[in-house]
Parts: structure tokens; C-alpha cells; sequence
């Protein structure tokens, strides 16, 4: 029976990970704007918070439900924590707040307000303000005759006092909505002095407020912000006579008018002012939070980038896979290797040359594919349409319940189903959450399949800042389950059973609490036994107790959990082999990887489920195993990578203190950036390139260079000079002459060398001595070399 107070609150422990998220805002190795973006994602994090996990708390104090509550509250008392802890992070993030404007300051950029502009910038908001904004504004005036209006979830608005100076009693309140999708947040004003200056359309509003209300003669405007947080739950209704899709769309309208569960104001607001709002909606004062002038720090997430290059982390480049060059067929790497990739260390678009080469080819005849969450203007949608158009089959299990996604899926539902597609809109009582492709291609007188299982989803943009692994293989043994699960999709009566991928809610939680009990036997019967488990949340009651019960028996117990820690450890026998860490850094760790010692033969596996009861109970999850002997080695350097660091990890224990992990080793350790230079040394290619950096034709190839992934050694020749030999060795890798290596319309040759008859090796000692006469760039990979011009040549020495 599970006993709740044995385990760690889930939405404590979740707040525990958003003030790691804070404490990124407030570390001062981190660079300025980046700070910024992080208390931009807190902010972000704590309204879905809100809008799920404390609508859900609320939920329960209001039906009397403690049913699923684990640790030691009652529902009551576990709302009120919730709010004692906001509260605290909320003023936390102020202060940071306030601290990251004095440094922005002393590098001369001011964020500045209404009452800080100079005339010559007030001229310039105002020409913005009737240019821009007063169309996108709707003012609506309130009183208590009116009826209150409804004010949309997470937008954030201006509660204003309008009034006379000689007449302050009498007064009137107004609303008006920030405009968030059809305008920028931040106006950037013109320099001044080697200064920079941003105003937030919040402050263009206020000082703009006399031209908004122009008909009433008011003199004096007091404006405060406010924001509402809806309960973002979907109730979805059983009228059998409407189709999924219908009932999705009723319900995210339904959603659009859910309780509001948190009103956030500004604490200089008035009393008589908020006392009007709040009774006005009708809100029980537990749920009003008081905040600063500025609401939707989320936007900060998006400030514009007007800062130095030292303010911004160094754009870590994705690696292309030593073994995927471009222009060379991935299905045949496939075929003779499995193929593992890291996110965002390596490219995504490794993933979409995949699905555009199965669009083109001949001998594919079907494509499948999970689709949680995609991109906005989704280049794997496009794949996918442009197979349809090529005579492909294409299968799409998309999940119309992906939270905050829902329109989006539906939209795509839709089109894919428009061109053609097979859309299957989720699997009856459970949501679609693994993260697969499979591949039918016929060879020879049968067909052959082709898998992708990744941790992450199918999203250009989270792949570049949300740490995940995704594998390419075909081995029957894999891909062959991953398209008997497509034939499950298709027909849900089809419930095959599966050796090899293990897949959720049918086998998941029994087979891995079997792995565990392995290393249990091996503990008890004197073998090593050890587990090192990376996941982002780990709150299943029943995992919990059985990763307990394995360090209990002796077996050596290694967490890296990036979120939800659930982990209670009262036992100090338990304690001592267990050691658990989470890493906040500047991309999200998004992987789920699990290694069991297993008696000495490892086993590894990756997966799209973490240890929480909706994953093991309510998802369908494909967690993989690993046979690759390389692609073991990458995942054991990856966690071990991990566990070494001593700049980003922080140690997870009862007290959720947050308190950074400083293990005795020597130097710095990040495990970030340890583990793509790890990737980098592994499958990079060095290139070189010949470069003049005053040349269009030269910096497009530099340019394609770093686009695409590669380490480059850039050789300056007009400044440092080039000898003979190198331009020999150049000759002897293009197999280019002297003279085809010569500008010849440079005004120095005309002048002194045209028509006359000079030998190669007079030009090598003329191009060595007048450098401005060698065509660039020039790139060499190894044994190869191209005059790169156009840029696109370079794939030829690859």
C-alpha cells in the first residue's frame, strides 16, 4: 500500500526545479542576456504551472480529493504551500530582476520607462504608437453597472485610474489589453551616445494614455498591470454523434473560459482598485499574487538581441555524424550500422534528410510517424506531405490530447489529411507519447523496415536546445517491432508481444522493475550491482519503491533527474548508495537513459518515458534497447559526463536545498559543453580553408562550413602569408595547375604577368609573394582540396 508521506510532493519538488531554473537568473558566470532568457523560462514555466498543477490542487480542495497526493498534506495544506513557496520565488525574482537592470546599465543598455524618456524619444514612441499600436488597442471602461469583461488566460493588461487634478474623487477605471501576437513586447529607441535604450509596450501604453482616452478630459492616468491564469484542464464531452476532432475543438474553446486560478497584480495597485477587480470576478483572495510592475516575463525569453557577443552563450554549432556526409544515401549507412544521434550536439537535420531521401526513393512504399509536438512551419510535416505527393503511404499517429499543442495537431490532422494521408488521431484511453518513424522499402522480393526511436520529439526547434537521443537503425529485431506498434495504431485488437522495444502501458514498469530485480539478485548473491537512470521526472510510487529496496540490498543507485524528484530517503542505509543530481544549463536535458549492470553484460536502453504514473499507466511509450557496442560507449561517456559535473548539478535530497554538487575532483567540469567537445572529437572533420576575409565568394564558403557542422582551421593568408610548399600541396590535392589557381583579373596581373610565359614553378614563387593573386577560397579535407566557388562544391570532398 502506498503510504503518501514517504514521498516528496510533486508539485514541491517541481517548484524545487523551477528555482533551479531561478538560480540560472541569478548566477553571475552566466552571461547577461542570458540571464534574462532564464528568468524569461521561469516565468513561462510558473503559468503553466498554474494553469495545470495548481488548477488540478484546486480541483481537490474544492471535492474534498486527496486521493493522489503524495507527501504529507491535505489538500488545503498543500495549496497554501504552494503559494508560500510562489510567493518567495516571486519576490526572488524581482530582486534578480532588478539586479540584471543595474548590470545591463553599467553596459550602457537601459530598459527605461514612460517617465525617462527624452523629448526626442518621446517623439519617436509617439510616431510608434500611431503607426503601430492604437489599432491593436481596445480600451474598455468599467463600472459597477457594467458587467466585468472577460479577460484572456495569460494575457497581461493595464487596470487604469482616469481623473481630474482639481476633481481626484471623481474617477472612472478602465481596462486594456497588451497586445502579445500582433506586436513585439520590447521597442528598441534609437542610440544615443554609445547607449542603448528598450521600452516595453506596457510603458509605450502608459505614456501614450491620454491619446487613448481623448473624449472624457481626464488630465491624470494611473496604470497597473494585472494577469489572469485559467485552468487549463480539457473536459472532453462523450456526445457520440461528434467526431474526436469536434470534440477537441469544443473543449479548447471551453478551455479559452476556465476558472481563473491565479490573478497576478501589481502590489502598487490601489486597495480600493484590486478589492473592485477581485469582486468584480468574483475571486477567492488565496488566489491573487502580488507582483511587480511587469507581468509576462516570459517575454524576456524573446528580448531583443542588442547586446555584445560576451553577453550571449558561444553558439555551440551541431556536429554532422562522421558517418552521414552529405549527398550519401542514409537508409545504406543504415543498413550496414546503427547510427545513435545527440541533440543538439548534432544535426536535426540528419533526421530530415532521412525522411526527404524515403520521400524520393523508388523502393519506399510507406512512411509512419508519432507526432506529439512539430514546429510551427514544420519542415518534417512538408516531408511528409512531399512523400504523399511521390506516391508514398504515409501513416501519421498524431496525439490531438499534446497540452498547449491541441489546435496545432489539429491543424495538422487535417492538412495531412487533406493531401492524402493515414491520420490516426490517438489510441482510445491512452495518449501517444513515444517518439518513432518506421520505414517500408522494398528489396529484392520482400520488404525491408527501417526505424527511428528517439527521447525527444519530431521539433526542428526544441532540437536545438533540448538534450535528446534518437536512433537510426535497421535491425530487424527493432525495426520490425516499431512497425508491428504501427500495425497496432491502425488496429487497436492487434496487440502484438514484443522482445525487444519495450512498450508502455502493456510492459514498461513490469520490465524494468525486472531489471531491477536483477541487480537485487546480483547485489545479495556478493556481484556488483548498479543502475545509472537519467529520466526529467521520476514520481512513480511503485519505481520509487523499488529503486529504495535495490539500494537497501546493496545495489549502487546513480539519478540524474533534470525536474519532479520524489525520492524520499530517510534510511541511511538506503542513502549510502544512492546518489542523485540534476543539471540546469543553457539547454533543457530532455533524454531518458537507463544502464543496468546486469551481472557484467550492461544493458542500455533509451526511451520517451520518464518514471511517473501517467507514462507507465496512461501513455503508449517505446522505450529501446542499445546493441550497438559504439553507440553503448557514447551513452556510458554521456552519463558519466554527467555525473561529473561540478558547475551545473546540483544534489536532489529531502530538503530540496538546491545546493550545488561539488564532487572532490580537479578542474571544471560542465557537462554540456564536456560532452560536445566529446561528440566534436568523435565526428568532426577539420576542415581548412584559405580564407580572405574581405571576399564575398570566401566568406560564403567559411560561412557554409560552420552551417554546417564543421570544425574549421581558417587560414589568413593576406595576413600571415602562404609558402610555396602549401601552394604545391594545394596544386597536388585540387590537381590544378599554378596557373589555374592565378586571379587573372586582378589589375596586378594584367599589369605585370599577362601573356607573358612563365613556368609553375615561376607562378608558385609569384603567388607565394603576392597573395592577393590566389583564387579563394580554397578548402582542403585531408587528402582532398577544391577551389570552393560556388560554396556548394565543398560537398564534393567530403
Amino acid at each position: 500500500m502506498i503510504r503518501p508521506e514517504n514521498y516528496i510532493n510533486r508539485e514541491i519538488s517541481w517548484l524545487s526545479f523551477n528555482a533551479r531554473v531561478l538560480q540560472e537568473a541569478e548566477d553571475q558566470t552566466v552571461p547577461l542576456f542570458e540571464r534574462l532568457r532564464f528568468l524569461g523560462i521561469f516565468s513561462n514555466n510558473l503559468d503553466e504551472f498554474f494553469r495545470v498543477r495548481v488548477a488540478s490542487v484546486r480541483r481537490m480542495v474544492d471535492f474534498g480529493d486527496d486521493g493522489s497526493i503524495l507527501g504529507d498534506y491535505s489538500p488545503e495544506e498543500l495549496h497554501e504551500r504552494i503559494y508560500d513557496v510562489v510567493y518567495a520565488h516571486q519576490r526572488k525574482s524581482q530582486e534578480i530582476y532588478r539586479n540584471i537592470m543595474v548590470e545591463m546599465a553599467a553596459e550602457n543598455i537601459f530598459i527605461i520607462d514612460e517617465t525617462r524618456l527624452t523629448s526626442e524619444q518621446g517623439i519617436f514612441v509617439k510616431r510608434y504608437f500611431y503607426e503601430k499600436v492604437l489599432q491593436n488597442l481596445v480600451p474598455i471602461m468599467l463600472g459597477d453597472d457594467h458587467k466585468f469583461p472577460y479577460l484572456r488566460d495569460r494575457s497581461v493588461y493595464l487596470a487604469i485610474k482616469l481623473y481630474r487634478s482639481n476633481k481626484p474623487d471623481k474617477f472612472a477605471y478602465a481596462l486594456v489589453r497588451v497586445p502579445s501576437i500582433s506586436l513585439t513586447r520590447f521597442l528598441v529607441l534609437p542610440s544615443r551616445n554609445g547607449k542603448k535604450y528598450v521600452i516595453l509596450l506596457d510603458d509605450i501604453i502608459r505614456y501614450c494614455l491620454p491619446d487613448i482616452f481623448p473624449l472624457f478630459k481626464y488630465d491624470k492616468f494611473e496604470a497597473y498591470t494585472v494577469k489572469v491564469t485559467r485552468d487549463a484542464e480539457l473536459n472532453i464531452d462523450d456526445d457520440i454523434s461528434k467526431s474526436f476532432i469536434e470534440k477537441m475543438e469544443l473543449s479548447l474553446k471551453r478551455r479559452k473560459v476556465g476558472t481563473p486560478v491565479r490573478l497576478l497584480y501589481d502590489s502598487q495597485i490601489p486597495e480600493e482598485m484590486l478589492s473592485f477587480i477581485t469582486s468584480k470576478m468574483h475571486l477567492d483572495p488565496e488566489n491573487i499574487v502580488a507582483g511587480g510592475r511587469y507581468h509576462n516575463h516570459k517575454d524576456f525569453m524573446n528580448f531583443p538581441e542588442i547586446g555584445a557577443p560576451h553577453h550571449y552563450y558561444k553558439r555551440l554549432t551541431p556536429v554532422r555524424h562522421k558517418n552521414l556526409p552529405p549527398h550519401d544515401s542514409i537508409l545504406k549507412k543504415m543498413r550496414h550500422s546503427d547510427i545513435m544521434l545527440h541533440y543538439p550536439y548534432q544535426s536535426f537535420n540528419h533526421f530530415l534528410d532521412l525522411l526527404r531521401e524515403a520521400a524520393i526513393d523508388p523502393k519506399v512504399v510507406e512512411i509512419g510517424i508519432t507526432i506529439y509536438r512539430v514546429a510551427e512551419n514544420s519542415r518534417v510535416v512538408n516531408s511528409l506531405l512531399n512523400a504523399i505527393r511521390n506516391g508514398k503511404k504515409v501513416t501519421v499517429m498524431i496525439e490531438l490530447q499534446a497540452r498547449f499543442d491541441e489546435e496545432a495537431n489539429i491543424f495538422w490532422s487535417n492538412k495531412l489529411q487533406e493531401e492524402g494521408a493515414h491520420v490516426i488521431n490517438g489510441v482510445p484511453g491512452l495518449k501517444v507519447h513515444s517518439k518513432i518513424t518506421w520505414i517500408k522499402r522494398k528489396e529484392g522480393d520482400s520488404f525491408r523496415n527501417y526505424a527511428y526511436v528517439g527521447t525527444g520529439n519530431f521539433h526542428e526547434g526544441t532540437s536545438r536546445v533540448y538534450g535528446d537521443d534518437g536512433l537510426l537503425t535497421a535491425d530487424p529485431r527493432i525495426a520490425d517491432e516499431v512497425a508491428s506498434l504501427f500495425g497496432f495504431f491502425k488496429h487497436n485488437y492487434r496487440n502484438n508481444q514484443y522482445k525487444h522495444i519495450i512498450v508502455s502501458p502493456f510492459a514498461m514498469r513490469d520490465f524494468f522493475s525486472s531489471m531491477i530485480d536483477k541487480e537485487i539478485e546480483n547485489a545479495k548473491s556478493g556481484k556488483r550491482g548498479y543502475m545509472l537512470l537519467k529520466m526529467n521526472s521520476l514520481i512513480d510510487p511503485e519505481m520509487m519503491d523499488k529503486i529504495k529496496e535495490a539500494a537497501k540490498a546493496g545495489v549502487k543507485v546513480r539519478l540524474i533527474v533534470r525536474g519532479i524528484f520524489g525520492l524520499k530517503i530517510d534510511d541511511e542505509e538506503i542513502r549510502k548508495n544512492i546518489d542523485a543530481i540534476s543539471i540546469v544549463d543553457k539547454y533543457l536535458e530532455h533524454s531518458r537513459v537507463f544502464i543496468f549492470g546486469n551481472g557484467g553484460d550492461e544493458k542500455f536502453f533509451i526511451s520517451s518515458a520518464d518514471w511517473m504514473p501517467r507514462n507507465l499507466n496512461r501513455r503508449i511509450e517505446v522505450a529501446c534497447p542499445i546493441y550497438n557496442h559504439d553507440i553503448k560507449d557514447e551513452l556510458r561517456k554521456m552519463l558519466k559526463i554527467q555525473l561529473r559535473d561540478n558547475t551545473k548539478s546540483r544534489i536532489l535530497e529531502n530538503t530540496l536545498s538546491n545546493t550545488y554538487n561539488r564532487p572532490e575532483v580537479e578542474g571544471r567540469f560542465r557537462a554540456q559543453e564536456d560532452f560536445y567537445q566529446y561528440i566534436k572529437e568523435k565526428h568532426q572533420v577539420i576542415m581548412k580553408i584559405y580564407h580572405n576575409p574581405r571576399c564575398s565568394k570566401s566568406r560564403a564558403g567559411l560561412q557554409f562550413l560552420e552551417e554546417n557542422g564543421y570544425e574549421t582551421e581558417v587560414v589568413n593568408y593576406m595576413k600571415d602569408g602562404i609558402s610555396e610548399d602549401e601552394i604545391r600541396h594545394i596544386m597536388k590535392l585540387t590537381g590544378m595547375s599554378a596557373f589555374d589557381l592565378v586571379r587573372t583579373h586582378e589589375e596586378l596581373y594584367r599589369t605585370d604577368y599577362k601573356d607573358k610565359s612563365i613556368s609553375d614553378d615561376e607562378w608558385v614563387s609569384i603567388l607565394s609573394a603576392n597573395p592577393k593573386l590566389l583564387k579563394r577560397p580554397i578548402v582542403v579535407n585531408g587528402k582532398k582540396a577544391i577551389f570552393a566557388q560556388p560554396a556548394e562544391l565543398i560537398d564534393k570532398i567530403l
